[in-house]
């Protein structure tokens, strides 16, 4: 239900450029605030170790470092060279690697816990997405996913009139790309909403998962505990 990935990285080293700038106005510069609150929900400490996977530019994996410290460690990966290029530009105590979210490079259990923002719905197999994440975070640590959804009916219209006009227009006016600025909006509608999510990380193996809603019920930030 998404393109190929190889259109996929294609489609993000595009627009890496202005991929900052566009999701300052896309979230009406709340996404910085949406990060936030996914990390608290990820229970890292200092010195503890932390994964972000499909890390984009780096901006999730950089609060995840100001939460574990400099005692920690936390890793970025991401298929995308051009993102990861912007994202070394922004740190260089964060290892930055390319790789596959569906087939981690990482051991059972290497990290305290693991997020992911705004990139579940560009993976073929999100299920097995979830496994991957569960699989490299230790008994007890948690999988965070923060995600664009479907809202609620009362905000529907609003956010439709958001993402499917607004959108593609400022991607046309700042990106200078109109492709992906429609294909983003999309991709949301095809994915599944918060509730079938949820039960798509029970699947997965995670327990005690947990949503909530932010920003008028536009956004998700999903909690799952990996097992003992």
């Amino acid at each position: 239900m998404t393109l190929p990935p190889d259109q996929v990285r294609a489609m993000f080293d595009r627009i890496t450029p202005a991929y900052d700038r566009m999701n300052r106005l896309m979230s009406l510069g709340m996404d910085g605030s949406w990060r936030a609150l996914a990390v608290r929900a990820s229970g890292v400490a200092p010195g503890d170790a932390a994964l972000d996977v499909c890390c984009g530019t780096g901006d999730l994996a950089i609060e995840l470092l100001d939460a574990v410290s400099t005692r920690g460690r936390v890793v970025g990966l991401d298929f995308s060279e051009a993102m990861l290029d912007a994202a070394r530009r922004k740190s260089s105590q964060i290892e930055w690697l390319r790789g596959d979210a569906l087939a981690l490079p990482f051991a059972d259990g290497e990290f305290a816990a693991a997020t992911i923002g705004f990139g579940m719905r560009n993976l073929a197999d999100p299920l097995r997405g979830f496994a991957e994440l569960a699989r490299v975070v230790r008994p007890g640590g948690r999988v965070v996913c923060l995600e664009l959804t479907d809202p609620p009916a009362w905000a529907a219209p609003f956010a439709r009139l958001w993402t499917d006009r607004a959108v593609p227009l400022l991607g046309r006016l700042i990106a200078r790309e109109t492709d992906a600025y429609r294909y983003l909006p999309a991709s949301v509608h095809r994915f599944p909403p918060a509730d079938e999510l949820a039960a798509v990380m029970s699947r997965a193996g995670l327990r005690r998962v947990r949503f909530r809603r932010l920003s008028g019920g536009a956004v998700a930030v999903h909690v799952g505990t990996v097992p003992a």
